[in-house]
This record gives C-alpha cells, structure tokens and sequence, in this order.
C-alpha cells in the first residue's frame, strides 16, 4: 500500500484549516482534556497513509500505538468486519456464539497455549492477569489471603487504571490519583539479579513489557529475558509477559518473546488484536493457570462479542502466514539503518526491533514535542514521549519507499532546527 510521497510534501508549510480548527474547538470544549494531540483533524485512512479534514496526506508512523499494524482499512480486516456486522454483533458472554469458539482456539494455537481469557482493551487484559496470578497463587501455590505480590519494572507502562498507576513510576499518571493498590514491587529494567532479589515466598508473578514502550523503545539486554525465565520457572512463580505493543508483528516476530527464544506462562495482547476496527484483548495461557478462574468471578459485557472475535479471528489468520512479521523484519532492518546515520546530527541514540524505534533527540537543539511538529508540517506523524524522546511505529503495510522517505523527513527537520539555532 504506497501512494506518492509527493502527495505529502503539499503539507509543508500549510496552515490549519478552518474545518479543523473549528473540530479542534469543539473537542477541546466539550471533551476531556487528558490528550494533547498534534493538530491534525484525520478524516480517512489507507495503508499507512491518513488524510485530513483538508485532504492533505500524512504518512502514519505511529500506528495507533501498533493498534494499525495491519494498516488503516485493511480490506481483509474489513471484509470480516462488514460479514459479521450484518449479522449480530453482541449476545453477552451470558451465551454462546458462534464466532468466540474459533478465535480463542487460533489464538491460542498462534501462541502456543490451551486457553485465552477475552476482554477488550489493553488494561483490562492487565488487570484481569493481575487477577489470574494472584488467584493462582492462592489456590495453586498456596500463598496466604491477602499476601501475594508481584514484582514489576521501572520504567513500565501497563495502562492507566488505579491498579495499574499504582505500580508506575511515572508521576504524570500517578500524582493526584492516590490511594494505590498494594502488593506490587519495582525492580530495575533489565536487572535480573535484582529481579531475582525482589522475590519471596508470596510473590506470584513477574510483569514485564519485553520491550518498554512508553519508556522509549527500550529493549533490554538479550541475556534477560532468558533469565527472568530461568528464575521464575526455578522459584516458582508465573512469568506475565506484556506484549500488547510489542506483539502481533511489530517486531518482527508474533511476539517479542520469540526474539530471545523465551514463552511466558502468560500472554497480555491488546491494540493490533483488534486490527484497528474494534478493541479486543486477550490474556492467554495453559489451563493449569487460566483454569483458576471460576463462573462468575471475572468478565466483560463486551468482552469476547462476536463482533470483536470475528475481526480478531481475521487477524490471527494474518499473522499466520508469517508474512507481516517477514516484512517488519525487513522494512525495520531499512529503518535502523537509516535512522543510525542521524547519529550525531540532531539524534543521540536510537533503539528498538523490527518497524519500533525510539529515537533520542539532542535536548539542546529541540524537545520531542518539537520534532513531532515540525515533522506534521512535512507529512509525518510520529509522538514523543519522555521530553526530547520521539517514538515511530508506521504500519506493517508501509513500503520500503514510504520508511526512506519518512527517515529523509526527519533529516531535514534536524537540520533546519541546526541551522535554526
């Protein structure tokens, strides 16, 4: 899915148009404000390319988060989504339907697991495997009421609920939301000795992002992972791996895991699970330990709906091909490369896997925010995070042409704000 990088270039230099200005005003009054968007008011999408209210074209590099990895109105994901639109939508979990059998049980197999726990976004799939560890370490390991603790890394992101925030070292998403949750210890990312230390006889489990996002495109050591395994699998205690952004593709393989030879006891998937059409999560595991759960102790209104299985069974079968996992492979070696060479000129460090790469712009030449900017006035959308830290993700669907073009975007947005200074 390519379209003519010409297109974009239109966008440079252009003003915001009356339309989006008046859409901006009016989210700005009347929805909350716990979002601070570029402005660009996106009208439509294909591929990994989005058009404004404007008709002005932009080349997505964010994805949603890797919610998009498909691209934006994959035809496939569609199809699925129309078929099963015409057809029911929603029955409650209270019944059976026909589409939830089928996706758990390829979902399943694509992880290499017995059972998937549906929900709908990435946080409930958080939350309810803090709930699964903690059950199954009452009833299975024999950890006394109340006690269970799970250990954490710093750095992490998980979501944005009270349970969550409560074991987030970032205080834009903790200050003022207090009382937090007990029961969860933070350790050092890629610390497995530290990992280890943290321990004890009510620990129930590990939650860990394989590669922190939020954080920056944070991957660690190859050697920890493995060893995080080593230590939970010798004392007893689940390994919960969160690849809700790093899984499904994006880094070039179903799940960030694979890179490093490691299976979790459970999987949290979210964002791409959903092809960008509806919200679908999962937690998925063996039945020794998704098998805790009982009738009526946790579930979702909308939670496994036929609707969001339908799309989610369409995905599976993307995935199973190995096709996008090949092309991220590719196109993110095409990326990091051509990322590398801005060393030095405006970019400190760059890291990640497959299409996922942070990149640490000089502070002294220009904030994230900054560079995200000025990247929109040349067609690009990209986001940053962490102060001068700015994050890209495009579409697996991206073309080779499309990821050169992006990196020479970037290129000359440093360099304007060098000769700028």
């Amino acid at each position: 899915m390519t379209t003519n990088v010409t297109d974009a270039q239109a966008v440079a230099g252009a003003s915001i148009s009356p339309a989006a200005a008046a859409l901006i005003a009016q989210e700005s009054v009347h929805a909350a404000h716990n979002y601070h968007p570029l402005e660009v008011v996106v009208a439509s999408g294909d591929g990994a390319w989005v058009t404004d209210v404007a008709g002005h074209r932009y080349l997505d590099c964010l994805a949603a988060y890797s919610a998009v990895n498909f691209g934006h109105s994959n035809p496939v994901l569609l199809d699925a989504a129309r078929a099963q639109l015409g057809r029911i939508t929603l029955t409650s979990r209270a019944f059976y339907n026909d589409q939830l059998g089928p996706f758990v049980t390829a979902l399943a197999k694509l992880a290499g697991k017995d059972m998937v726990l549906p929900m709908n976004t990435g946080a409930e799939a958080v939350e309810s495997g803090i709930k699964v560890a903690r059950a199954w370490g009452y009833r299975v390991k024999g950890v006394a009421p109340d006690l269970a603790n799970i250990i954490v890394a710093a750095g992490n992101f998980h979501g944005r609920t009270t349970t969550i925030i409560s074991f987030s070292d970032d205080q834009s998403a903790r200050a003022d939301f207090g009382p937090f949750t007990p029961g969860f210890r933070t350790v050092p990312y890629g610390d497995a000795a530290a990992l280890e230390a943290a321990i004890d006889e009510n620990t129930v489990a590990v939650l860990l992002e394989p590669i922190q996002g939020e954080a920056g495109i944070v991957v660690p050591p190859v050697a920890y992972l493995p060893a995080v395994r080593e230590i939970t699998t010798r004392l007893g205690v689940l390994f919960i791996a969160d690849e809700i952004q790093s899984g499904l593709g994006r880094t070039g393989s179903t799940f960030a895991c694979d890179l490093v030879g490691v299976v979790p006891d459970l999987y949290l998937l979210g964002k791409a699970l959903g092809g960008g059409i509806v919200p679908v999560s999962a937690v998925v595991g063996n039945t020794d330990i998704l098998g805790v759960l009982r009738p009526g102790e946790h579930g979702s209104t909308f939670g496994g709906n036929p609707l969001a299985a339908a799309v989610g069974m369409a995905v599976v079968n993307l995935l199973a091909t190995g096709e996008y996992q090949q092309r991220a492979t590719e196109l993110g070696a095409r990326l990091h490369a051509g990322l590398s060479a801005l060393i030095g000129h405006g970019v400190l460090e760059v890291r990640g896997v497959g299409l996922w790469a942070g990149i640490d712009i000089d502070p002294l030449l220009a904030s994230g925010r900054a560079v995200c900017e000025a990247l929109l006035a040349r067609g690009v959308l990209a986001k940053d995070t962490h102060g001068s830290t700015i994050r890209l993700a495009p579409p697996i669907v991206v073309s080779a042409e499309d990821v050169d073009w992006a990196v020479e975007q970037l290129r000359l947005v440093l360099a304007d704000l060098a000769a700028a200074k």
